[in-house]
């Protein structure tokens, strides 16, 4: 017999999103793999880093032009100008999410230099002693 898996509207009444759900198969091989990880690994949230960034959450959707415009200003200010990109790029991927890899980038350096932040912080520990956090 299989587990019984809970689903979050079951516990909270509240689903989750269309790309939370298309994304469940990949996050199921992740939790897999973290088990036997050759390697630490950090979760980022680009909306995360953003407000990090920012000292307060975007004021704008990143999908809008203000909220496209103030997400590359900012990445700017912190060193990561996408000047460099190459305008095909814009063709294959969204600009959405170039800036969200930027962002990623950014807390991943963040990481490496001993200056990135869990949140919560202190992590939270799940019943196998992994800390469970997002990382800016």
């Amino acid at each position: 017999m299989r587990p019984r898996r809970w689903w979050p509207t079951e516990l909270t009444g509240v689903g989750i999103s269309q790309q939370a759900f298309a994304l469940r198969s990949k996050i199921f091989e992740v939790e897999q793999w973290l088990s036997a990880a050759p390697c630490s690994v950090y979760e980022v949230h680009p909306e995360v880093s953003f407000a990090v960034m920012c000292g307060r959450p975007a004021s704008a959707p990143k999908k809008s032009w203000q909220g496209m415009v103030e997400r590359r200003t900012v990445l700017a200010r912190v060193g990561f100008s996408l000047d460099q990109v190459d305008p095909k790029v814009g063709a294959v991927v969204g600009v959405d999410d170039i800036i969200d890899a930027a962002a990623a980038a950014w807390s991943a350096t963040r990481i490496l230099a001993g200056s990135g932040r869990p949140l919560p912080d202190p992590p939270e520990v799940d019943q196998s002693g992994r800390q469970i956090a997002i990382w800016a």
